[in-house]
């Protein structure tokens, strides 16, 4: 989980990355403009540069409508989420399983110690809220995949109070998850006026 993987990898195996970037240039030649690159697995910022730098070099970047994300699941760059951003970025996608193992030490799939592991710890709340009001404030998407939406609808009027764009959840909790946004963003528009 915590080794070659992500960012790095494509950094250190450039040959694969400007492969799969030239395939996403061929779907936006032929005019397909609904895909975009999200970079898993960014730690520090010198990785962000040197993969905006090849994307550059694939000619994707000239492309106006062209989004490049970054995943948002290693606390190194969740805590240093500015310089990111100021690298040039168009949004984030927040995972929460990696960003709480980490955050915890845990590793949720192990009997040991999957008991710990807990979204709705206050330190991985208080991140979260953190994620999102960052991206708020730079004019940036935030989106969030993984378990938590999915699992505790608590965390979900949470983020959606804290401003989060959009949210991922699994087919079973669709219905139940777009009555939490719409319930919560009524008082909010109550609450404003």
């Amino acid at each position: 989980m915590l080794g070659f993987r992500g960012a790095y990898r494509y950094i250190a195996n450039p040959d694969v990355f400007e492969m799969e970037l030239k395939a996403l240039k061929k779907i936006w030649e032929k005019g397909y403009r609904n895909l975009h690159l999200m970079i898993p697995f960014v730690r520090v910022p010198w990785e962000l540069i040197k993969i905006k730098q090849m994307v550059e070099k694939s000619g994707l970047l000239s492309y106006p409508e062209f989004k490049l994300w970054i995943m948002v699941e290693v606390p190194s760059c969740a805590l240093n989420l500015e310089e990111f951003i100021k690298i040039g970025i168009d949004g984030v996608s927040i995972g929460t399983n990696d960003l709480t193992m980490m955050l915890l030490g845990v590793d949720r799939d192990s009997e040991e110690v999957s008991s710990v592991y807990d979204e709705r710890t206050p330190v991985v709340l208080n991140v979260l809220e953190y994620i999102i009001k960052t991206c708020q404030k730079y004019g940036i998407t935030s989106s969030i995949c993984g378990q938590a939406p999915s699992d505790y609808p608590e965390i979900t009027e949470r983020l959606v109070r804290a401003g989060i764009t959009s949210l991922s959840v699994t087919p079973d909790v669709i219905d139940r998850t777009r009555q939490i946004v719409f319930d919560v963003e009524k008082k909010l528009f109550k609450e404003k006026k």
